[in-house]
């Protein structure tokens, strides 16, 4: 009787095992069909389910894991393919208006160059006092307010202003200075897109308008953008957006090649054990 008993457990437990395993195998089959058909993301869901639902399907568990590797591995190569074109895209687009800016870099000091409107060089504005902007290689842009005059205003920051009353206005600036040439006093702040207060993007969104310029510091002075200076912002901040994506797409690049480099690394780790 006892015998009997210890069978009929065993056969249980057998066809128990049995029966998990074929349920599993059966997520794992939808897995395989969504992966063939390029749906990754409901491929990995269905591979996660089996170890939530079924954790004593070892067979199917272990299986699973060499097909999730294979999800990640061709989801992240289309996902390159992909990359690789948006760039291809966007570096055309670049080619073909890289030439309408000035490229400033003293390969002695900088590692970075900067793009500028040839409107605003330094030699084409010697003692004028304007808002200069710039874009580095990598899409980060900043402005430089410039205020020449018979004395130092002491000025930190700066508030454009609009003919209908609306205006932006930078916080102090993290990198001012003031010289003196020939009894000129000079002063130069910099601002950097995203901590500008938004004057960037304000100026841009009225570039068609004339923008009053606020110098904020110890002595009051204003002056009036012109349209080369309006139209310089506007040429600078389409560059920098495009630099911007480019500088993004190549770093997601990187990654892709990182983690194909890590799947593949998995995989033959797993095909070594193996054998």
């Amino acid at each position: 009787m006892k015998k009997l008993i210890i069978f009929a457990c065993i056969s249980c437990m057998l066809f128990s095992c049995e029966d998990v395993e074929k349920k599993a195998g059966e997520k794992l089959q939808a897995a395989r069909i969504a992966f063939e058909q390029g749906n990754y993301n409901e491929a990995k869901i269905l591979i996660d389910s089996i170890k939530i639902l079924y954790p004593k399907a070892f067979e199917t568990r272990r299986a699973g894991i060499g097909l999730m590797q294979e999800v990640e591995l061709q989801e992240q190569e289309k996902s390159l393919v992909y990359l690789d074109s948006m760039l291809q895209t966007k570096q055309k687009e670049f080619d073909a208006i890289k030439n309408k800016f000035t490229f400033e870099k003293d390969a002695e000091y900088q590692k970075i160059g900067n793009y500028l409107h040839p409107s605003q060089v330094i030699e084409k504005n010697l003692h004028r006092s304007f808002l200069r902007f710039q874009v580095n290689e990598k899409g980060e842009m900043s402005m430089t307010s410039i205020y020449c005059g018979p004395r130092n205003i002491h000025h930190i920051a700066v508030k454009v202003i609009a003919p209908d009353g609306s205006f932006a206005e930078t916080p102090a600036s993290k990198d001012s200075y003031e010289t003196t040439d020939l009894g000129e006093k000079i002063e130069k702040a910099d601002f950097k897109l995203g901590e500008d207060g938004n004057v960037m993007a304000f100026i841009n969104l009225n570039k068609d308008k004339n923008i009053k310029v606020n110098y904020l510091g110890e002595h009051p002075y204003s002056t009036t953008m012109t349209p080369a200076d309006r139209q310089a912002l506007a040429s600078v901040y389409e560059l920098a957006q495009l630099l911007s994506s480019i500088t993004e797409i190549n770093k997601n690049i990187e990654e892709a090649n990182l983690k194909i480099e890590f799947v593949k690394k998995k995989m033959g780790s797993a095909d070594t054990s193996g054998s």
